[in-house]
């Protein structure tokens, strides 16, 4: 008698984008009591990675467990692992060091399906491939049925996951609006926004798209309407004005008029056109000060703008973001150059030179004379409305050959000193986050979930990356790759002055490595005298006269050194006006450390 064949596994399907359902070769499961429900809400959200103990436990009694609650959660386990081993694979739904975890694979839960529609759709509008990227993001739209999970929201957990999922859902409707803007379809944006523009009044991006698509349908009144009632809604809720970015769009919405309706997308002159910008930063954070500052000095001609900070601070994150929101005011073109190459050199004149004459369309033989390649690019400008942006400036010779010389560009330059010698520039220095910005950006990439669990040790991570960006971005990823890892254990890794360098590691991006290019440009003078100050007890405070007997030389020489140090971004000092023997100065937290570990002082020295 032949042996009777094992069963086929059951194809499965799942939703979480809407209410909670489970089907097994078409036929509808079911999925079990309230608890059993939201644990596997819970594992469906996080589907592929390993979810704590501590965060199911939390999901099903949000206020006090019960002494057996280890006990229940097994057992509603163990009812999932019977209502998804029918013909199913065996290892499912696995309990590992981190948790459990519910293996799924993409056709077989929607969130998966979303996400990498999504992922693919901005992936194509990044490229420039904007038909495809409407129709990649608009096929992600579908998959939803309705607010996520709403059925289970009974649970402070489980809604705090849905909410993360709608924000996810925004922000693809925003990339979707923004494309199909840019393709001339402003009146099907217009409407497919109206009743979700109502629904999110405080979310800038989505009232900033509805604006853009009803100028652009020749409904002008409506569009500056939509900007009217989110300034006073702002006002009235939080206190706060709309943003720079905003401001401006309001502002060049009344300046052109009404649009001709069905005009879609402004003409570009032929020449360089478009933007050859890198992609904006998905989940730019913060700087409003310094966005308004850069919208409202970026218009005028030959305006030349520097941004000066330290490395890791987020000069080119801002100068990109500021680029991509001046989008209608330069029609000839935004491009951006760098001028170094990666391991931080300066790069040659002749080089730069023959980069953006060919970012810029022009054909036939190119001066090999530095000053004639110099001249004919300032000539080329003349009459252009162009944003360049010099990236990561070494000095200002290099920066002076590339400036236009009259005419209605700008030009933003980031470098890690001030360029004092630039004559006539416009200069936003660029902070460290203020502690609110830094566990937000952490927030959007950890989750504000996670955030939420403990609040005080996200805290303590973004104090021990000293609030640079950077560090505050790797920080991030870290953690959002080990979803096992407790904050309070991370941030007591950071807080270890001996491994916090260690621990800012994620792929192929490392703090360290940002704060040696920043250590090379102090030269040997430069790079002693942090050494000798990083002997100082670390986040203390200095004065003058401490500083002096740090570096072993009279206050008159003392100052100059802290000068040259803090036009650097190595030393920070007040910014109001005290005379020097007044002044307190300190050194970045992570910049300490590292001048310590070039310097071979023990991590224990710190205090």
């Amino acid at each position: 008698m032949p042996l009777a064949q094992p069963a086929a596994p059951a194809r499965v399907r799942f939703t979480v984008l809407g209410p909670l359902t489970g089907t097994a070769d078409g036929r509808p499961l079911a999925l079990g009591p309230l608890k059993q429900r939201l644990v596997l809400a819970v594992l469906l959200t996080r589907a592929n990675t390993a979810v704590p103990v501590d965060l199911l436990t939390d999901a099903l009694w949000p206020e006090e467990p019960p002494r057996t609650a280890r006990k229940n959660l097994q057992v509603y386990v163990c009812a999932l692992r019977t209502l998804l081993g029918r013909g199913a694979e065996p290892d499912r739904l696995v309990h590992t060091a981190g948790g459990y975890q519910l293996r799924v694979a993409e056709p077989e839960l929607d969130l998966l399906q979303f996400r990498a529609l999504a992922r693919a759709g901005r992936a194509a509008a990044d490229g420039g491939a904007l038909a495809p990227a409407a129709r990649l993001l608009r096929q992600a739209l579908d998959l939803w049925q309705g607010p996520p999970l709403a059925d289970l929201r009974c649970s402070p957990a489980v809604e705090a996951e849905a909410d993360r999922l709608e924000g996810r859902c925004l922000g693809v409707h925003e990339d979707w609006a923004e494309a199909e803007l840019e393709l001339g379809n402003a009146i099907a944006v217009a409407e497919e926004l109206a009743e979700l523009a109502d629904r999110h009044p405080l979310r800038e991006r989505l009232q900033a798209a509805r604006m853009n698509a009803l100028h652009r349908s020749g409904r002008q009144a409506e569009a500056l309407a939509v900007y009217d009632t989110h300034r006073q809604l702002l006002a009235r809720e939080l206190g706060l004005e709309p943003s720079a970015a905003l401001t401006a769009r309001y502002r060049r919405l009344l300046a052109h008029g009404p649009a001709r309706p069905g005009a879609g997308r402004p003409a570009r002159p032929t020449g360089s056109g478009g933007a050859l910008l890198p992609a904006d930063t998905a989940d730019f954070t913060g700087r409003s000060a310094e966005l308004r500052d850069l919208i409202d000095e970026s218009g005028g001609s030959g305006r030349v703008t520097v941004l000066s900070g330290p490395a890791g601070i987020g000069k080119t994150a801002l100068a990109v973001h500021a680029g991509h929101l001046l989008a209608e005011r330069f029609p000839d073109g935004r491009l951006l150059v760098r001028l170094r190459t990666e391991d931080g050199a300066p790069r040659p004149l002749a080089e730069l030179l023959a980069e953006l004459a060919s970012l810029t369309g022009r054909s036939g033989p190119f001066p090999t004379d530095p000053g004639q390649a110099a001249a004919l690019w300032r000539a080329s400008l003349a009459g252009r409305r162009m944003l360049l942006i010099l990236d990561d400036a070494p000095g200002e010779a290099l920066v002076r050959e590339l400036l236009p010389g009259h005419g209605p560009s700008a030009v933003l330059v980031t470098s890690r000193s001030q360029l004092a010698g630039l004559a006539s520039v416009h200069r936003v220095t660029v902070p460290p986050f203020a502690p609110g910005e830094a566990l937000d950006l952490l927030g959007r990439i950890v989750g504000s979930g996670r955030i939420g669990t403990d609040r005080a040790a996200a805290a303590r991570v973004v104090e021990a990356c000293g609030l640079l960006p950077l560090a505050v971005r790797v920080a991030g990823t870290r953690l959002a790759v080990l979803r096992h890892l407790p904050l309070a254990e991370f941030a007591a890794r950071l807080a270890d002055p001996a491994g916090a360098l260690d621990e800012l590691v994620a792929g192929d991006v490392t703090v360290r490595a940002r704060l040696d290019s920043g250590w090379r440009d102090l030269g040997g003078q430069g790079r002693l005298a942090l050494a000798r100050l990083a002997a100082l007890p670390l986040a203390l405070l200095f004065t003058l006269p401490e500083a002096a007997a740090a570096l072993g030389r009279p206050e008159r020489l003392a100052l100059r050194t802290l000068e040259a140090l803090t036009d650097t971004g190595a030393v920070t000092c007040p910014t109001a006006e005290v005379t020097a023997h007044a002044a307190l100065y300190a050194l970045p937290r992570l910049t300490h450390l590292h001048a310590r570990e070039h310097a071979g002082v023990p991590a224990d020295g710190l205090g």
